[in-house]
């Protein structure tokens, strides 16, 4: 079911990071591969543009996190860049993972404090 524009939700900054290295968790994966996981497994909410990922995987790479190599695909008589975490790339995952706890964590006391506090 797709939602409309007013229901999807904009990604907060260096979010996609952390959404581009949890998705390489599970392997390599070119560009499209990398929306369509992260659009299916929200449930359409989030939606990655391509004016957005490219630059996010190139900022990666550029950082040593994920590494990128042209490769044909298996189905396909076609060549495509297809990307995959690097060591630092997992131990920087583990990082942003603890920041997003610890963000959402704070927020939700925020959203609903304790009474009595």
């Amino acid at each position: 079911m797709a939602l409309d524009s007013s229901r999807r939700i904009e990604l907060l900054q260096g979010t996609l990071d952390m959404l581009i290295l949890r998705t390489l968790l599970f392997g390599p994966a070119h560009g499209h591969q990398i929306v369509k996981h992260i659009q299916q497994t929200t449930d359409d909410v989030l939606r990655v543009e391509h004016g957005s990922l490219y630059p996010a995987l190139h900022r990666l790479e550029k950082r040593g996190w994920i590494a990128a190599k042209w490769e044909k695909a298996k189905d396909r008589n076609r060549e495509f860049k297809y990307y995959r975490l690097t060591p630092a790339g997992r131990k920087q995952l583990v990082v942003e993972q603890s920041k997003w706890k610890q963000l959402t964590g704070a927020i939700a006391r925020v959203m609903s404090p304790v009474k009595g506090a």
